[in-house]
C-alpha cells in the first residue's frame, strides 16, 4: 500500500548512502494492517520489525511517527511508491 524508503545523506556528495530506513503500510490476509519497518547497511539485509493494527489511522500514524524520527536521525527520502487496492 505505501512505502517509503529513506538513506542517510552524507556530508560528501559524491559518496554513496550507506545505510538505508524502510517504512511499508501494508495489509495481511487476517484483515489487519502491518507496519514494517526495516533499516541497516545498503546490501545487506538489515533488520527489521513488525506491527499489525486493526485500523489504518493508527497504523499510519505510527509509520509517520517512524519517518519522522528517521529524518530527525539524518535520514532523507529518496522514493515513495502509494499502491492503490483495486
Amino acid at each position: 500500500m505505501l512505502t517509503l524508503l529513506c538513506h542517510r545523506v552524507t556530508e560528501d556528495a559524491a559518496a554513496a548512502p550507506t545505510h538505508f530506513y524502510r517504512v511499508d503500510v501494508t495489509y495481511n490476509l487476517f484483515g489487519e494492517y502491518t507496519v514494517i519497518r526495516a533499516w541497516g547497511q545498503v546490501g545487506s539485509r538489515g533488520r527489521n520489525v513488525n506491527t499489525w493494527f486493526s485500523n489504518l489511522r493508527d497504523a499510519i500514524i505510527v509509520a509517520d511517527q517512524s519517518y519522522r524520527r528517521a529524518t530527525c536521525r539524518g535520514y532523507r527520502l529518496t522514493e515513495k511508491f502509494l499502491a492503490s487496492s483495486a
